[in-house]
């Protein structure tokens, strides 16, 4: 019994022996991991240098939202209304030909064209009648009609602006601004007056471009 008392007794003292062996291993593992830790913070500290918090945040200001996309296609617009516009004030009596029908054609355009206007060269294909318009009612109606007509493709239009019969003084108001603003578009090349059975004094033919 002793003997089997001691033998059990021996083993038990090398079973606690190893554990304190591993106990120990694990600590001088421990232990250098640590070191190691330690180390590496002390070289990464070394290669920064002394470093300062700092003493102002910079900060953006964000905007609430995006801005509102630009209307490109309104901007042209308007600006092609501009171009188009045709002025009151403009005197066109000094690039009218002297004749009884006061006639007009562009530079470059010869006599030629305007005497086959007045034949009746060219088939009439629209009209515009500004009788009873004010006028800037008149000078917008025969602005539009003009561009839709060369958008048309139209070379010849009758433009009726009336002979002032209803008039003050029997004089024509809207003759002589029509003569203007015709002037003033570029897609006009000659008009004259019409002849009697198209209207005569009260009406121009208009010769577009092409």
């Amino acid at each position: 019994m002793k003997a089997k008392s001691l033998q059990d007794l021996h083993h038990i003292q090398k079973l606690l022996a190893a554990q304190q062996r591993v106990a120990a291993a694990q600590e001088a593992a421990r232990r250098e991991a640590e070191r190691r830790a330690q180390a590496d913070a002390n070289l990464f500290a070394r290669a920064a240098g002394k470093v300062e918090p700092l003493k102002h945040r910079q900060r953006v200001n964000l905007s609430p939202g995006q801005p509102p996309p630009v209307a490109v296609q309104k901007q042209l617009d308007e600006q092609r209304v501009l171009q188009e516009a045709i002025s009151d004030e403009f005197d066109a009596t000094t690039l009218l030909d002297v004749d009884d029908a006061l006639s007009f054609r562009r530079p470059g355009v010869g006599t030629d064209v305007t005497r086959k206007l007045r034949k009746g060269g060219w088939s009439i294909q629209g009209e515009i009648d500004l009788h009873g318009l004010r006028r800037e009612e008149a000078r917008e109606a025969l602005a539009g009609f003009i561009r839709e007509a060369h958008k048309r493709g139209w070379r010849c239009v009758r433009v009726v602006h009336g002979k002032g019969l209803g008039s003050p003084g029997k004089t024509p108001v809207l003759k002589g601004r029509v003569h203007s603003w015709l002037v003033q578009k570029n897609e006009v090349l000659a008009f004259v007056q019409a002849r009697g059975d198209e209207g005569g004094a009260g009406a121009l033919v208009v010769l577009l471009k092409g």
